[in-house]
C-alpha cells in the first residue's frame, strides 16, 4: 500500500466533556446528543453510572438508558456492545470516572495480593484493561460523547464591588493520563455552564467559550462530521494457503529470530535467570526460567511482537527499571504515586 492523496471522510464523533460538580455535564451531553440525533434520525442511549441522574432529564430528552450495578470497565465495554445491539446511534457515557476509580482500586488490591505491594508492577494487569476500554470506545459504530469528573479546588476572586468570594473551579479530568488524546472534541465546563473548547479537530470552535452548549452546537458538529466521502473499507485479506504437512506451528517464531527454546544460548539463559530473580523480588513469587520463557512468548504473540532476543532484552530492561524504582521507593519510605505512566513496569 503506497501513499495517496488524502481526502476527508465521514466520521463518527468522539467527544469528551469534563468539569466540576454542578457544571452541567450530563445536561450538556444530552443537548448535544439531541442535536446530532435529530440530523441523523437516530436513537440516543445513555450508560449512566451517576446513580440514575440521567433519568432526571427524561421529561426533556428522548433517550434510552442503561444503569449498570457496578460501573467498572467490564460493564462499560458490555454496555457499548448492548448499545450496538439496540441500534443506538448516539451514545453518552456518563461518566468514565467511575470506571477509572474502580480500576485503580482493583490494581491496588492486585498489588497487595500478587505483586508484593508493588503498585507500579500491578499496572501490568490494569493497563491492558484500560487500553481495551479505549479501543472499544473508538471502534463503536456510532457517535460517542463521554463525561468525566474533574478534580476540584476553591479559589478566591473579586466581585464587581471588590469583595472576595469563593469560587469552585475544575482542574484536570479524573481519568487515565493522556485520555485527552483519544477525542476529536474536548470541552471543559465551568460552574457557569460555559464550555471552553480545549481541543477541536473540526477547526471551527478551537479556544472558543461556548455559553451552555446546546442542540444547535450538536447540529454544527454533525454537519462537519457528515461532510466528506464514504470511509474506505479495508481490502479483504487473501484466503490463507493450506500449510504443508511439515510446516512449523503457527505460533513458532520466525526462522531468522533467535529461538528462546534453544537452551544452548548463554544469553537467553542468563537473561531468563535474571528476570526470574526480578520477578521474585517484585512479587514474592517463584518461577522457573522454562516457565517464564513460555509466559514471555505468549505475551509477545499477544502484543503482535516477534519472540526474539531483542524483545527479551527489552523486557529485562523494563524489569530492572521496575526493580530500581521499587527499591528507591522502599528506601525513601514514600507512598507510591496514585497513577503510574504506562510501560514503566515489567
Amino acid at each position: 500500500m503506497g501513499f495517496e492523496k488524502a481526502t476527508k471522510e465521514k466520521a463518527f464523533l468522539r467527544a469528551a466533556i469534563f468539569g466540576p460538580s454542578g457544571a452541567g455535564k450530563t445536561y450538556s451531553s444530552l443537548r448535544i446528543a439531541t442535536g446530532i440525533a435529530k440530523k441523523i434520525d437516530g436513537k440516543i442511549g445513555v450508560i449512566d453510572s451517576e446513580r440514575k441522574s440521567a433519568r432526571k432529564y427524561a421529561d426533556r430528552f428522548d433517550f434510552e438508558v442503561l444503569e449498570p450495578d457496578i460501573a467498572d470497565i467490564d460493564a462499560l465495554i458490555k454496555g457499548m456492545g448492548d448499545a450496538f445491539k439496540a441500534g443506538i446511534k448516539v451514545l453518552v457515557i456518563d461518566s468514565m470516572t467511575h470506571a477509572w476509580d474502580e480500576l485503580k482500586e482493583e490494581v491496588q488490591k492486585l498489588s497487595k495480593t500478587h505483586f508484593g505491594g508493588n503498585y507500579w508492577a500491578a499496572w501490568s494487569k490494569g493497563t491492558p484493561k484500560q487500553n481495551k476500554f479505549i479501543d472499544t470506545l473508538l471502534r463503536f459504530p456510532g457517535h460517542v460523547i463521554v463525561t468525566m469528573r474533574s478534580k476540584t479546588e476553591w479559589i478566591e476572586e473579586k466581585d464587581t464591588r471588590g469583595r472576595s468570594r469563593p469560587k469552585r473551579v475544575g482542574l484536570s479530568p479524573e481519568q487515565g493520563k493522556g485520555i485527552e488524546y483519544e477525542f476529536d472534541l474536548l470541552l471543559e465546563l465551568n460552574t457557569e455552564h460555559e464550555a471552553t473548547v480545549i481541543k477541536d479537530r473540526t477547526g471551527k470552535f478551537q479556544d472558543e467559550l461556548i455559553d451552555k452548549p446546546d442542540e444547535a452546537f450538536g447540529e454544527k458538529l454533525i454537519e462537519w462530521l457528515l461532510d466528506g466521502a464514504e470511509p474506505q473499507k479495508p481490502a479483504a485479506a487473501p484466503p490463507a494457503a493450506t500449510p504443508p504437512a511439515d510446516a512449523p506451528p503457527a505460533d513458532a517464531p520466525p526462522a531468522d529470530a533467535p529461538d528462546w527454546a534453544s537452551t544452548g544460548s548463554a544469553d537467553v539463559k542468563q537473561i531468563l535467570t535474571r528476570m526470574c530473580e526480578i520477578r521474585k523480588a517484585l512479587t514474592g513469587q517463584d518461577i522457573t526460567p522454562d516457565r517464564l520463557k513460555v509466559v514471555l512468548r505468549v505475551k509477545a504473540r499477544e502484543s503482535g511482537k516477534e519472540a526474539n532476543l531483542t524483545y527479551l532484552k527489552r523486557m529485562l530492561e523494563e524489569g530492572e527499571l521496575a526493580l530500581s524504582e521499587n527499591q528507591a521507593t522502599a528506601s525513601d519510605e514514600q507512598p507510591l504515586p496514585e497513577e503510574p505512566d504506562e510501560g514503566e513496569t515489567f
